[in-house]
Order: structure tokens, then C-alpha cells, then sequence
């Protein structure tokens, strides 16, 4: 096979310099008013014939631009676009130079009401603080989703999981007209949506709801983007139904419809599969396939995934699931904009798990291995909203609604054992838990802000409020025999009810006062109340009354309560090249705790005077520098604090120190991201540190049974970091092919402390992943994606009779897809996997290998397809985790090979202009094949 591509590609190439040739057009824009330049005006070159889009640049900060490109054509229309001037083209002879010297732009003056002006196919316009694409100017496939086209834009970069990055910036949220379609995970949107239906592609840095307000930039830290749809794609109907059957039972089904009608939309989606998908996604080739793409030293992912905030599954193994939701979205310019969701989903899990944990002392090591079993459901409710009032221009009022309703339970049984070094048996634990449990929780925001004058002035007031209440019914049953000199027995049937309710409150108020244009100073305050009441109740079976009697020890009846109040200054600019803001706040944080049963409290209190600063210095249009400190205050949770056993893992017995002081980090970042539309190139740097003072770590002490029991305290000297850099290259030839590539490397560096029977431990780590990708697409007709990431590890421990660890991983994976013959769709998925980390009896390398076939039918409206899943049958779900006082291998259940088949159908009608289809003749039209 890899002959195969690489003869193809060879064919491609000699192809392209056998029929086109380089031209370069080049000029400077300036205005007709005082000849000054413009910078980032867009050209861009196409044909004249069919307008098709050969290539495309914009102009630096002198105006001037270079227009480079390969084509067969001999002429071409140059067009050049910017914001508010008159629009211009001029037909060019196509030669190895061409010199266009100054063009001379018009200021569009007005626009006369009434008038419709029809908008040119410009690629790509560059705004204060808006980048757009013209989805239209980028071609893909007939069938493409928003992420196909996605890949094709210069600076934008989608992962093998969705995760979209603009240069080097992560996008947070993807909105349709504005509005948040489902729920801002970006991969809802970008993977049910076809390219077809989208006219422009938005990306801006993510705002909050201050800036969007104010008319703000955001702080540039993530991105948004919006899809806007075409007005003859915005009435009407789009839907996609999909089901497939194979092999061990594994079946998956789907269906999602879209109602657009102006700022209205109504969406509804369903699926149920036991492939560990969420279900939501339609790509042609490669979904249906299960979450578990290997990466990262850990081959498989596990039974764990999410829509949005709604999550299935546990976290580990193979999981059923089943959902539908509805989402609803309507919005009047001024007035108001409304949004929310409701979802249903029913899961359940499996997975069987083996870990092998080597336990560091100070005196050497022992050794605990485990086998688990894991059986669980979930059964969730979820509806949330987002409701915008304008009441004037000047005040808005929002309120943001959210309430989830869990139902779990679950059976956990598990068998360890625990040796010396010489390998003597120490002790062993047989267990069965179940749980059985409800969590409901309801969390709202009302906010209203008001401008004060137009220079900035404006005040907020805000009132948040979380109600969770936590019910959870579980038994516990075990047998753990120690040996050696003392041996013995203990069994434990043992009945745990837990009652947990959490009520809190915060209200809060900023004002903005403008010092002279672009200066400011915010003025906050807020103060919160959390009350959380937990009754904990255990009994033990007792053999002589054959009851539950209550166990006193264990049991707890608490009222724990927080209370904060937080004053805060800042000033800040919004300058056009320099935005900053620097603040100081000081919290007060009062704790109490009253415990009934025990008979115990505690109450202390905590004050801190702690900063932030935020500075972006813009050194053009494309290159950007921040630079970021922030400090936060973290208190104890009541589980750290609260001094009462815990025993679920007799073998690990778990006490909270009431002790314990609030933990202090202090995280300072630098980034830097320049972006060169003209070279179409892309460097993104980034650095961060973090460093803890007090933070809460475990302290353990191990008897001479080998017994732990861990307790919590805080200590200094821990402190975390990472930093890397990405460099990303488009080339882009005449309408034949693309091609993208990328480099980078990421590193990290912690530091980690314990103790345990009383000696300090620490674990410094160092790891190293340099990277490198590619992506080639010619003609639509066949595109390769091969990525590689290497990995270089190193652990050191500050005790002698601790052996230091040092290991690599490899990562290589090569996605390849072919669109030909026609109608025929052809991909291929292949991942190789190594980790050097893992100890004896677990699997270090695996090769992961996906492959589909597909047929499109009835004009590209249906698809069938056959997919063979991990083909060589070699997922794994196998990794090691480090801490300062262990190292562990783990080893999950995962996903196996098997074959499915399946059927897509799309199914659409819009009524261009219109209102959708009513019916007149032939009725209404609802599938179009």
C-alpha cells in the first residue's frame, strides 16, 4: 500500500508541472484619499470564465502584496476587497511577473436605503477583530461536513479527535447565526453540518459576556466561531438518518434534523449504539467507528465521552448508550436571543481492569496487584437555556437556567494482593461494592447591565445560585487476610447511606469608570455563602444479633459552611495595540464546620491579597504577544477536612485533616502567535508555570502489615510548566491540490511532593513530544494525513534506593481517503502505538487500523458503507502513571475488531427566499434524492 501512495503521489506532481505554470502578480493598495496604504486588504486571483478561485493574499501594513499561484490558465481576474471601500478587479496576462504598481481604492461612501448589494466571493476579509472566510472560495468534496472545510483554511488546524486550533489558539465554542447550536462543544456543530449549507466562516477571540456587551475585543486566550447560513439555505429542512449492524452485536443508529426559518431554528437528534460513540456525528467514512483512536502512550480510548456537558459512561471500558435531545434557537436584532437544549440519555458500562503498583517507602518497596470487575448505568436528565433580553440599547438582562438529573448505579468487584520485594504474600482483599445513587442539581444566572454614556461607563449586578443534592445508597463486603509474624482476618459487611446537600449563593456587582479614551478602571465586589449538610450513615453486620448496627466511628452529621467576600480593583486599557488590565483583589474566606456525631468542629479563617495582570501587545495584524499572571486561592474540600475514616478500601484507609490551610498557585504564561496570510505560514509559542504554595498533598503511612492510611497536609516546593511551539505551512496551487504541513514540540516539566512514614518524597519529571504533520488533498480525488509525535520521558526521585525512570513512546499514525472512482469512497485509518513505560506482562506496542468502504447512491444522498474495525484485532487500553510515592501500570477492557455495515440517508428541502414547501403540487417535499 505504501507503494501504492507514494506512486500516486509521484504521478500527481509530474502531473502539475507537465500542465501549469507560476505567476506572480504583485502591487501596493492605497487610498485615494491621501495615498496612505492599506493593510490587510484582500486580493485574490480567479478565472474568468467560471470565477473559480485560483489563489489569494492580503497586503502588509506598507500595503504592498505579492500574488503567487500556479495555474494552466493563461488569464485571470484580480479582485481586491476592504472593508468599507469600493470593491475592484482588473483582467491580467498570467506571466512569470506581473507589476500592478499602486492600486488606488475608493472609500464606499453610503449606501442607499432600499438598495441590495450583491456581495463578491472575496476569500477571506480580515476586520478589527474578525477574520472571515467565504466557505464557497475553498473547495472540497460535494458531501463535505464544516470540518472538511475547516482543514483547508490557512491557520486552522482539526485534530484526529475535532479539537480545532487557530493559530495555536484552541476554539472553544462554534455557533450557527450566532447562536449555540445544541451546546458550544465546537464538534456538534462542525461535525452534522454540510459545507453547503454555510456562507461564511467567523473566527474572533472568545468573549465574555462583558465584552460582548460592551463591544470589546476579547482577551485572545481561545476562539469562536460562528457559521453563518446562506439566505437560500435559511427556511427549510436538513436531515441525516443512519443506522448499521455487525459482527458481536455492535450496531449503531442516528438521526438528526434541522428546521431553519429565518433567526429560528429547531433541531432534534437521537442515537443508540454499544460502540462508545456519542452518536452525533455524520462524517462519510470514518465515524461509526467508536471513540478509540489510540494516542499518547495509551492504546484505546476508553468507554467515556460526552455531547456537550452530558457525559456517558464512567470513565473506563465499553459502554451502551442511548440519547435524544432537542434544541431550540430564535433571536430579534435588539430585542432578545433565546437558546436551550434538553437532553435524555441512558448508558451502561463494563470493564474489567488489571493494575500493577509498585508502593515506594523510604526503607524500599511493596507491591499491591489488582483485578477488577465493573458493571454500571446512568440515567440522566439535562435541560439548560440561555435567555437575552435587550430592554433599551442600554440594558440587557440575561438569565441562564440549567438542571441535570443523574440516576447511577453500579457493582465494583475487586481482588488484590500485596508482596514484598523478596516476593512473600503480605496480604490480600476480595470486594464487592455497589452503589446505587441520585444527583440533582440546578444552577442558575441572572445578570443585568446597563450603560452609563457612550465613552464605557457601565455597572453589572449578577446573582448565581447551585442547588445539588447527592443521595447514594451503597454496600460494601469484603474479606482481608493479613500474614506474617501476626496473622489474621477481618470480614466486612458493611451499609453506607449518604445524604449530601449543597446550597450556594453569590451575588456580585462592577462598575467601569473610562479615565480618557481607552483607559479605564473597574471597581468589583462579591460575596458567596456555601452550606453544605452531609449525613453519612454506617452500620456493620453483627453476627451475634444478625442485624446492621450502627457504627459511630465512621458515621458523620455535618454542617459545613464558606463564606467569601472579595473586594477587587483594576485598571486596564483597550488600546488597538496595547490591551492590559491589572488587578488586585482581596478574599476573606471564613470556614466552619460543625459535626454531630463526632462531636467535633472547627472554624478558621483565611485572608489573602492576591493579583492578576493581562497584557496583549499587537505588533501587526498578524503577530500578537501576551503575557499573563494570575493567582488564585483554592480552600480545602470538606473530604480533606473532615477527620473521620474512611474505609471503602480497607486496605487504604483515608482521613481528612481539619487542619489544613487553602492552597496558593501562582501561574505566569507568555505567548506569542504570528500568522503570515501572505506566506501562509503560522508560528504559535507558549510557556506557563505554575507554581503552589501549600498546596494539599497526601501524607501515608504504612504499617508493618502494609496498611496504609492517608491523611492530607500542606507543603511547599511543588510546581508544574509547559511549553512548546508550532509552526504550520499551507501551499496552496491553482484548484489542483493542497498542501498543509506542520511541526512543533511541547514539553513538561513538575515536581511533586509527599510524604510518607514521615520521610519526604519527590518526583521530578521531564517529558519531551516533538510532532510533525501533513496534509495533502488533490482534487478532492484523494487526500493523506500522516502524523508523527515522539516521546521522551524522565521521573527522578530524591531517595537513593528509588530507581530513577526514563522511557520513550512512539505515536504514527496515516489517515488516507479516496474519492475515485466516483461515487466510491475509500479510507483508511492506521495508528501505531508504543510505550516503553510499561512494566512486565502488559502490551507496549500495537497497531490500530480502521478501514471503511462506501458507495454514495441516489446523486450523493444515500451512503453504504462496510467498516472494519481494528482490523489486526490489536486495541489495547494499557498506560503507567507516576507520583512521588508510586508507579503504576494499568490495563482496561477496549473495544475490539468488528465489521459493520451501514446505511446513511440525507435528506433536505428548502424553499430559497420563501417559506419552506407548504405543499401546491406533488405536496410537500421532504426527501430529495
Amino acid at each position: 500500500m505504501k507503494e501504492l501512495y507514494t506512486t500516486l503521489i509521484l504521478i500527481i506532481i509530474s502531473t502539475i508541472s507537465l500542465t501549469a505554470q507560476d505567476f506572480l502578480v504583485k502591487g501596493k493598495v492605497v487610498d485615494d484619499a491621501n495615498a496612505s496604504p492599506l493593510e490587510g486588504a484582500t486580493i485574490y486571483a480567479e478565472s474568468v470564465q467560471d470565477s473559480t478561485l485560483i489563489t489569494y493574499t492580503i497586503t502588509d501594513q506598507n500595503g504592498d502584496f505579492t500574488l503567487e499561484g500556479r495555474t494552466s490558465l493563461k488569464k485571470a481576474r484580480v479582485n481586491f476587497s476592504y472593508n468599507g471601500f469600493k470593491s475592484k478587479s482588473v483582467e491580467v496576462e498570467l506571466k512569470p511577473s506581473v507589476n500592478l504598481n499602486n492600486v488606488i481604492m475608493e472609500e464606499q461612501v453610503q449606501q442607499l436605503s432600499g438598495v441590495d448589494v450583491v456581495a463578491e466571493r472575496v476569500p477571506i476579509t480580515i476586520k478589527q477583530d474578525t477574520l472571515e472566510f467565504n466557505s464557497d472560495s475553498f473547495k472540497t468534496r460535494p458531501d463535505a461536513t464544516v470540518e472538511d472545510v475547516l482543514k483547508q483554511l490557512p491557520g486552522v488546524e482539526v485534530d484526529t479527535d475535532g479539537t480545532i486550533t487557530v493559530n495555536g489558539k484552541e476554539v472553544n465554542q462554534v455557533l450557527v447565526n450566532g447562536q449555540v447550536f445544541f451546546s458550544t462543544d465546537p464538534t456538534v456543530a462542525t461535525k452534522t453540518l454540510s459545507k453547503d449549507l454555510i456562507s461564511k466562516i467567523q473566527i474572533t477571540d472568545t468573549k465574555t459576556r462583558e465584552q460582548e456587551f460592551t463591544g470589546e475585543q476579547g482577551n485572545g486566550e481561545t476562539k469562536t466561531i460562528n457559521l453563518t447560513l446562506k439566505e437560500d439555505k435559511n427556511r427549510g429542512y436538513m436531515g441525516r438518518l443512519a443506522g448499521g449492524y455487525g459482527t458481536d452485536d455492535r450496531y449503531q443508529a442516528n438521526g438528526l434534523l434541522n428546521y431553519f426559518n429565518d433567526t429560528k431554528r429547531i433541531s432534534v437528534l437521537g442515537s443508540s449504539n454499544n460502540i462508545n460513540n456519542s452518536g452525533f456525528s455524520y462524517d462519510e467514512i470514518y465515524e461509526m467507528v467508536g471513540n478509540a483512536r489510540g494516542g499518547g502512550g495509551s492504546f484505546g480510548r476508553n468507554g467515556s465521552f460526552s455531547i456537550g456537558n452530558l457525559s456517558f459512561g464512567f470513565g473506563q471500558g465499553i459502554t451502551t448508550s442511548s440519547t435524544v435531545g432537542i434544541s431550540y434557537a430564535d433571536q430579534e436584532k435588539d430585542k432578545y436571543r433565546i437558546d436551550g437544549n434538553y437532553f435524555y440519555s441512558y448508558s451502561d458500562s463494563y470493564n474489567d481492569e488489571r493494575t500493577s503498583r509498585e508502593n515506594i517507602l523510604p526503607t524500599g518497596s511493596f507491591f499491591t496487584d489488582t483485578e477488577s470487575s465493573f458493571v454500571g448505568t446512568t440515567n440522566s436528565n439535562q435541560g439548560r437555556s440561555n435567555l437575552e433580553f435587550d430592554v433599551d440599547k442600554t440594558t440587557r438582562i440575561t438569565v441562564r437556567p440549567n438542571i441535570t438529573v443523574n440516576r447511577t448505579n453500579s457493582s465494583d468487584a475487586e481482588y488484590t494482593v500485596s508482596t514484598d520485594e523478596d516476593g512473600n504474600l503480605i496480604n490480600e482483599n476480595t470486594s464487592i461494592n455497589t452503589s446505587d445513587g441520585m444527583q440533582r442539581n440546578f444552577d442558575n444566572r441572572v445578570e443585568i447591565m446597563k450603560k452609563l454614556d457612550t465613552l464605557g461607563k457601565y455597572v453589572r449586578v449578577y446573582f448565581d445560585n447551585n442547588n445539588r443534592l447527592n443521595t447514594t445508597e451503597s454496600t460494601l463486603n469484603s474479606e482481608r487476610n493479613v500474614y506474617g509474624d501476626n496473622p489474621n482476618t477481618q470480614v466486612l459487611d458493611q451499609r453506607t447511606s449518604i445524604d449530601n446537600k449543597n446550597d450556594s449563593y453569590e451575588l456580585g456587582a462592577s462598575y467601569r469608570q473610562p479615565v480618557n479614551k481607552g483607559l479605564y478602571l473597574d471597581f468589583r465586589y462579591s460575596y458567596s455563602n456555601n452550606k453544605q449538610q452531609n449525613q453519612r450513615t454506617v452500620t456493620d453486620f453483627d453476627e451475634v444479633s444478625g442485624e446492621y448496627v450502627f457504627n459511630s466511628t465512621l458515621s458523620s452529621e455535618f454542617d459545613f459552611d464558606t463564606q467569601k467576600h472579595i473586594p477587587e480593583m483594576a485598571i486596564g486599557s483597550n488600546g488597538q495595540k496595547l490591551r492590559f488590565n491589572l488587578s488586585a483583589r482581596y478574599e476573606q474566606v471564613g470556614l466552619d464546620n460543625q459535626d454531630f456525631i463526632q462531636d467535633t468542629s472547627f472554624s478558621n479563617d483565611f485572608s489573602k491579597l492576591l493579583f492578576n495582570s493581562r497584557v496583549n501587545y499587537s505588533l501587526g495584524k498578524n503577530k500578537n504577544l501576551g503575557l499573563y499572571y494570575n493567582t488564585n486561592l483554592d480552600v480545602p474540600s470538606v473530604n480533606q477536612l473532615q477527620p473521620v475514616p474512611n474505609v471503602n478500601n480497607p486496605l487504604n484507609i483515608i482521613v481528612g485533616n481539619p487542619n489544613l490551610s487553602p492552597e496558593i498557585s501562582h501561574r505566569v504564561s507568555v505567548n506569542y502567535n504570528n500568522y503570515n496570510w501572505q506566506e501562509r505560514t503560522g508560528l504559535f509559542i507558549y510557556t506557563n508555570m505554575n507554581f503552589q504554595k501549600d498546596q494539599i498533598t497526601t501524607i501515608t503511612t504504612t504499617d508493618e502489615n502494609f496498611i496504609r492510611t492517608t491523611t492530607y497536609q500542606n507543603v511547599d516546593g511543588n510546581y508544574s510548566g509547559w511549553m512548546g511551539f508550532d509552526y504550520s505551512k499551507q501551499i496552496k496551487r491553482d484548484s489542483l491540490y493542497t498542501f498543509k504541513f506542520g511541526f512543533g514540540s511541547s514539553a513538561n516539566i513538575s515536581k511533586q511532593v509527599g510524604f510518607t512514614n514521615g520521610s519526604r518524597l519527590e518526583a521530578k519529571n521531564l517529558s519531551l513530544y516533538p510532532r510533525i504533520n501533513f496534509l495533502f488533498n488533490y482534487k478532492e480525488k484523494i487526500e493523506l494525513e500522516p502524523r508523527y509525535t515522539y516521546g521522551i520521558n524522565s521521573t527522578r526521585y530524591n531517595l537513593d534506593n528509588v530507581e530513577d525512570i526514563n522511557f520513550t513512546t512512539h505515536n504514527l499514525s496515516f489517515r488516507t481517503t479516496t474519492y475515485w472512482p466516483e461515487n466510491v469512497v475509500f479510507g483508511n485509518d492506521i495508528t501505531y502505538s508504543y510505550n516503553g513505560n510499561l512494566g512486565a506482562g502488559f502490551d507496549k506496542d500495537a497497531i490500530f487500523w480502521n478501514m471503511s468502504l462506501g458507495v454514495q447512491l441516489f446523486k450523493k444522498k444515500a451512503t453504504l458503507k462496510l467498516l472494519a474495525y481494528d482490523l489486526l484485532n490489536q486495541n489495547i487500553n494499557t498506560r503507567r502513571t507516576t507520583g512521588q510515592d508510586f508507579v503504576q501500570d494499568f490495563q482496561g477492557t477496549a473495544l475490539k475488531r468488528y465489521f459493520m455495515g451501514s446505511l446513511t440517508i440525507k435528506f433536505d428541502s428548502f424553499g430559497g427566499k420563501g417559506a419552506p414547501n407548504q405543499g401546491g403540487r406533488g405536496g410537500p417535499r421532504f426527501i430529495r434524492f
